[in-house]
């Protein structure tokens, strides 16, 4: 019986040391700071078929927007070099996913801070306020978000959009597509009667072509934060600070003037 005790025990020990070897990898993996400095190099996820937000210019291949830009201050201010910085493509539905993988270590792409997803990240302050509202072809007869039962809606899979207008128009149709690209193509070959996501976003596609038009008043709020990995508190106390740095300088001005045309 001896022997079987001692097994049980080294058994005991060794799945003890192995949990505490994963405990500090784990710690290691959040130390997103020493990672990026040790790298020399900050990896930010950012959309690509957002304009003004985060856009890769199919011509040139040069991603720029509004997101863009507050990922390569931030790259200056931890590295001192603004061109120390890598993008990689998210959407709404891959993220989370790609930051909690640490493929990525921020996510700076139009994402609104939620309770349900504070569960899965940690978020900075606020960084941009926009709300949800509608996109429709000119003359269309859907006016507000009150205009929609029966109607066919389209949205990104991921986005808190979905739920939203599912709550607000219960009686809408809605079709989800995997990105925004996708959903405004769809729009204009008349699959849905009007688009819904953030008007931030929707700005951006008006932008694009002007036969379509924002509609109504915002329906939510829509608060914009900058997702961390899970946990890394040094971090997202880091980016909070460097947030307030930003907008205390002005500097957060010149880059919102610059991209968002707010009607």
């Amino acid at each position: 019986m001896r022997w079987i005790f001692t097994a049980v025990l080294v058994f005991i020990l060794a799945l003890a040391a192995g949990c505490g070897g994963s405990d500090s990898a784990s710690s290691e993996k959040k130390d997103t700071l020493k990672a990026i400095k040790d790298r020399d190099k900050l990896v930010v996820g950012v959309k690509y078929d957002t304009n003004l937000f985060g856009y890769k210019d199919p011509a040139s291949g040069k991603v720029e927007g509004f997101d863009i830009d507050i990922a390569k201050a931030l790259a200056k201010k931890i590295l001192g070099d603004e061109s120390k910085i890598e993008l990689k493509e998210v959407t709404s539905k891959t993220r989370v996913q790609m930051l909690q993988n640490g493929d990525i270590d921020a996510i700076i792409a139009t994402m609104t801070i939620t309770e349900e997803r504070k569960k899965e990240v940690n978020f900075t302050d606020v960084y941009f306020e926009a709300g949800q509202s509608l996109l429709v072809k000119k003359g269309s007869d859907v006016k507000s978000v009150e205009d929609l039962a029966g109607k066919k809606v389209l949205a990104v899979k991921g986005s808190t959009s979905v739920t939203n207008v599912k709550e607000k128009a219960p009686d809408a149709q809605v079709l989800e597509f995997e990105n925004y690209a996708e959903a405004f193509t769809a729009l204009k070959s008349g699959q849905g009667d009007a688009l819904t996501t953030d008007n931030s976003i929707l700005y951006g596609m008006a932008a694009q072509d002007s036969n379509y038009e924002l509609t109504g008043e915002p329906f939510t709020e829509e608060p914009y934060g900058i997702a961390i990995v899970k946990g890394d508190d040094e971090f997202t106390k880091y980016v909070n600070e460097f947030l307030k740095e930003l907008k205390d300088s002005g500097e957060y001005d010149k880059i919102k003037q610059k991209w968002i045309k707010e009607e």
